[in-house]
């Protein structure tokens, strides 16, 4: 399984970590680059992320055998609506995003008539952006979400598969709106956790932040995270975080209780039990 010509959209971490898996692992004949600043894209050139790049996603993506997708899910839609005209016939397109639901059936529909679009989602990466981490292995021994529907291609998600665990990724299929509950939970919600304990310390008191220690930075990594694209996100999961900060409200609100009556059995009863879930999970 290879691709003569592979088109990243969106030359980030991700972006340039895929790019740098595929030329590693000789997938991929030419890799060409498209992104909002010229400057990165021209860096990722000279770095040997990208072969060629261009600033109109149509001419990147034209005559691509596979396309990537790894901007910020907002901007999806209008790219792949600037693209599909250009798409070669039985192109392969994904994504990177970590978001998919109606995302997915939305670009489907966009992209149906010459390429066929399987959704993605690698569990990898970090708070940081941009090329200058990116690591041809940075999707050894992860999971790998894979989104197929009902319209998926059996060939293109096979090809998909099979690319994937070329990387040494784990792959698990999950419907996509599935995909959307599981992550809003154990991704989404935790990213608006750590962004609004960054928030609540700073009207609590600013000067506070200056004596945190490893815990509140541990516990707040996250909140480095792109705000732009954790906007996108929850944006086009919002259902399901609403929900989900309903529920983490009624255990706030619940603890408050147990303050307000200084219940320590209470309290400690609500610490062992979280501990226990976290050290099911096993060694970071």
């Amino acid at each position: 399984m290879s691709f003569g010509k592979t088109a990243v959209l969106g030359v980030g971490l991700i972006g340039a970590s895929f790019a740098l898996a595929m030329k590693k692992r000789g997938l991929c004949g030419h890799v060409a680059g498209f992104g909002r600043k010229e400057a990165n894209l021209l860096r990722a050139r000279e770095r040997g992320i990208i072969d060629s790049y261009d600033i109109d996603p149509a001419r990147v993506a034209s005559g691509a055998d596979l396309v990537v997708f790894s901007l910020n899910p907002g901007a999806f839609r209008e790219t792949a609506k600037r693209v599909a005209g250009s798409l070669k016939k039985g192109a392969v397109v994904t994504d990177v995003g970590s978001v998919k639901g109606g995302l997915v059936r939305e670009m489907e529909d966009i992209l149906s008539r010459e390429a066929f679009f399987v959704g993605a989602h690698p569990i990898a990466g970090s708070e940081k952006s941009g090329i200058e981490t990116a690591d041809p292995d940075l999707f050894e021994a992860q999971k790998c979400i894979i989104t197929p529907t009902d319209k998926t291609d059996g060939a293109a998600l096979e090809s998909l598969v099979s690319l994937w665990r070329s990387f040494g990724a784990d792959v698990v299929t999950m419907d996509p709106y599935e995909h959307d509950r599981v992550f809003g939970a154990v991704s989404h919600l935790p990213h608006i956790v750590a962004y609004e304990l960054m928030n609540s310390a700073d009207e609590i008191d600013g000067s506070y932040l200056g004596y945190c220690g490893k815990g509140f930075r541990d516990l707040t990594r996250i909140a480095s995270s792109s705000p732009e694209l954790w906007r996108d996100i929850c944006i086009l999961n919002s259902d399901n975080l609403a929900a989900f900060v309903d529920t983490f409200i009624q255990r706030l609100e619940r603890i408050r209780e147990y303050l307000a009556r200084a219940d320590a059995e209470a309290l400690e009863g609500e610490f062992r039990r979280a501990k226990s879930l976290r050290d099911g999970l096993g060694q970071d």
